[in-house]
Order: C-alpha cells, then sequence, then structure tokens
C-alpha cells in the first residue's frame, strides 16, 4: 500500500510528512562505557491536524539470534516545525531526561542538535546529542550521537526502519 497524506495535515506540517506513520526494524548501539549491542525498534509519528507531529519511540535489545531479551529505550515528545526548515523538538524519557533540539529540514533529510538537557538528580550524566533522521530509498534510518558520562559526542545508536503496514 502506498503512502498518502492525509486530508487534514496541517500546512506547516507538510515539509515533515514523510515521517508520518509507523516503522519497524533494528538497530545498534556502541559506546566507549557499554559494549555494543543490536535492539529493535518501534517508531510512530502522528498528528491530530494541528502544527506539529507527536512522537513515540520504544526499543528493546535483542540477542545474537534476533529474539527480544528485554525492554530498552521509551522516548515521546513533539516535532513542531517553523519557517524556513527550522525545526523545534521536544523529547522526554521515562529515565529522567528532557531535552530541546534545534535543527532544519531539507527535503527527507533532518539534522538536529540539543539546545538544552534536563535531568532528575537520579539520572545518570548526558549532557547533549545530535540526531539525524532521513527517508532512503523508503526506509527511515536515523542516528543517535551523543556526549555522556564524561565522554565528548560520538556514534552512540543508529537504525533502520521499514514503514509499517
Amino acid at each position: 500500500m502506498a503512502f498518502q497524506l492525509p486530508s487534514d495535515l496541517h500546512p506547516d506540517v507538510m515539509p515533515l510528512a514523510f515521517l508520518l506513520g509507523h516503522w519497524q526494524g533494528n538497530g545498534h548501539g556502541d559506546y566507549p562505557t557499554i559494549e555494543r549491542f543490536s535492539f529493535g525498534q518501534e517508531m510512530a509519528f502522528t498528528h491530530d491536524g494541528r502544527p506539529f507531529l507527536h512522537y513515540f519511540s520504544r526499543s528493546w535489545l535483542l540477542d545474537d539470534e534476533g529474539a527480544e531479551v528485554r525492554p530498552l529505550a521509551l522516548e515521546t515528545g513533539f516535532f513542531r516545525p517553523k519557517p524556513g526548515g527550522v525545526l523545534e523538538v521536544v523529547l522526554t524519557h521515562p529515565t529522567g531526561y528532557s531535552e530541546i533540539y534545534y535543527g532544519r529540514v531539507d527535503g527527507a533529510k533532518i539534522e538536529l542538535t540539543t539546545d538544552m538537557v534536563a535531568r532528575t538528580e537520579t539520572a545518570k550524566e548526558y549532557t547533549g546529542g545530535q540526531r539525524l533522521y532521513g527517508l532512503v530509498e523508503g526506509d527511515l534510518l536515523w542516528t543517535f550521537d551523543m556526549a555522556a558520562v564524561g565522554q565528548p559526542l560520538q556514534s552512540h545508536l543508529w537504525a533502520r526502519l521499514r514503514r509499517a503496514a
């Protein structure tokens, strides 16, 4: 089934329309303070006619055979497009973080950098991130670079997701 634009999509959200829907796939993670790992992921971008997208993602650890081991990350938030290709993103996590990203939408590519990271006193140290989302061969590819636990900004997560029916 081909992707169709919703009739009630707010005009301001049109540059983000390629994100709409539910996505599923697998990715990998690595960081100097942890062992390399594989994960499964579901991601959704939805709208209600207002000038933003609601975003939700959940992921789970996979073993060497690809079986689900345990839940990993959850995050939710809002992608808020502004004139001239500017994008504001607000995300929150159950591990005690909230992030504000600023970036740009350029065709089917989004580049974001944190402007602010707030965390609870029990959350691990996390000081900044960069994200990249792009539509490639009909799939959603994304990466997350992170500065945390005394480490400089560097690659942490990457995944390839397919649009779910």
